[in-house]
């Protein structure tokens, strides 16, 4: 068995990104701030699928049920803003 790989990431120090509620905004900007090196690959084609190719790449989501699913599975890769209006 391997260890487990949550032990030691745990805490303040540690980012998780907040994801807000679909009500708060329609669009929101997604920005890949860790890689996926060394992460299983589900979590790399869930990356993929929200149009994240790049370490430091930002891309714009429609705020929904169905992607908001997607970045909470990958929420300690990312970082999220509610996206600009205009």
């Amino acid at each position: 068995m391997g260890r487990n790989p949550v032990v030691g990431r745990q805490g303040p120090g540690h980012h998780a990104a907040v994801i807000p509620p679909e009500g708060r905004a329609a669009t929101l900007e997604v920005t890949q701030i860790r890689s996926s090196i060394g992460h299983p690959e589900t979590m790399r084609r869930t990356l993929a699928a929200l149009g994240l190719r790049h370490h430091q790449q930002t891309v714009r989501v429609a705020n929904n049920a169905s992607v908001r699913g997607m970045l909470f599975k990958v929420r300690h890769l990312i970082e999220v803003r509610t996206a600009g209006e205009g």
